[in-house]
């Protein structure tokens, strides 16, 4: 019989990028760049966090390679770099509690 499991190490990558992103701070960053690309002011404006500490999260995320960086004049804008990460926090509009908080 074959074994249909995934292999451990693909598990324990995907569990450290679920981890990572797990963070309440990191989900709500994760889920307006996904929106639209978003320079650090951007997000602690919106989410009421002061900016080192926003600096911090997307440090972490860039750091696992979950978001890019680029910029553009004197801004440095972030994106979801990880298709997997991006497919998931765009699948959060789905979801009847994550549309009707966001009215």
């Amino acid at each position: 019989m074959e074994n249909k499991c995934c292999p451990d190490e693909e598990i324990k990558t995907l569990a450290e990028r679920l981890k990572v992103c797990g963070h309440p701070v990191r989900l709500k960053i994760l889920c307006l760049i996904e929106k639209q690309d978003s320079c650090v002011t951007d997000l602690w404006q919106c989410l009421d966090q002061s900016q080192p500490v926003i600096s911090q999260h997307l440090a972490v995320l860039k750091d696992k390679d979950i978001v890019e960086s680029d910029v553009q004049g004197n801004r440095r804008i972030y994106s979801i770099s990880d298709p997997f990460i991006k497919q998931m926090v765009q699948s959060f509009t789905f979801l009847p509690s994550v549309a009707a908080d966001s009215k």
